[in-house]
């Protein structure tokens, strides 16, 4: 007798509902040239969020540098040597979790997109081509997914470099500087909940990206752990 698959198969029904704002966990990049401050300013941001360094994590890709601010609390650590592949970065997550830590800082993710292993490296392993980004892409998901959807506070950092652009006027062509450019893959901001840029060497802060509502368009700020504090408010403002 035949069987019809669509008859045997559950239907899921698509309602509208009312929006409600839930309680989330935060997903926060903080981007800069190396030296600026991105690994302090993220502490400080996590201590605001807990209240705890017991329940702070750092996945560290830059030879044991949080280490360096071991002063400011007992928080822990987890050193991320090469290869920096996207199965390795979720497996220090998946530690950090079932760890119980409360906040997660990858520092950096700019080894993800650049470093050896990375996923720069394995696209061009594939070939180089354009086409071989239907290979990479969706390890790179995978590892995106991994950050969107932990159980944890996550706070991520990423290198920014200068760019350029090549000028031609005549018969003559010129470099001229294009500001600063993200080491990862462009947009990656975007799926954020707040981005922070540290512009200068005196650490000060500015939001380039901001579904809280807390920083946009406000003037350049020096982040501390009343930031966190801040920040924590608009997380835990909503339904469970």
């Amino acid at each position: 007798m035949f069987s019809c698959p669509f008859l045997t198969t559950q239907i899921n029904i698509m309602n509208l509902q009312k929006a409600t704002r839930k309680k989330v966990k935060l997903r926060l990049n903080i981007a800069s040239p190396s030296g600026f401050g991105k690994t302090y300013s993220a502490l400080l941001i996590a201590f605001g969020l807990t209240g705890s360094w017991e329940k702070i994590a750092v996945i560290d890709t830059e030879n044991d540098s949080a280490s360096l601010y071991a002063h400011l609390g007992n928080f822990q650590t987890l050193r991320l040597d090469p290869p920096y592949s996207a199965e390795r970065y979720i497996d220090a997550i998946r530690i950090c979790e079932k760890a119980g830590m409360e906040v997660i800082i990858i520092d950096s993710i700019t080894h993800f997109w650049k470093g050896q292993g990375g996923i720069l490296e394995y696209q061009i392993s594939m070939g180089g081509r354009y086409q071989d980004w239907a290979k990479a892409t969706p390890l790179y998901q995978k590892w995106l997914n991994a950050i969107l959807h932990s159980s944890c506070h996550i706070i991520t950092t990423n290198r920014k470099k200068q760019g350029y652009n090549m000028i031609t006027v005549g018969n003559k062509t010129k470099v001229e500087k294009a500001g600063l450019e993200d080491e990862i893959r462009s947009g990656y901001e975007y799926e954020m909940s707040l981005a922070f840029e540290i512009i200068n060497e005196n650490h000060m802060a500015k939001a380039s990206k901001d579904r809280t509502g807390l920083f946009a368009d406000k003037p350049e700020f020096l982040i501390t752990a009343d930031t966190g504090k801040q920040i924590l408010q608009w997380c835990i403002d909503g339904e469970p």
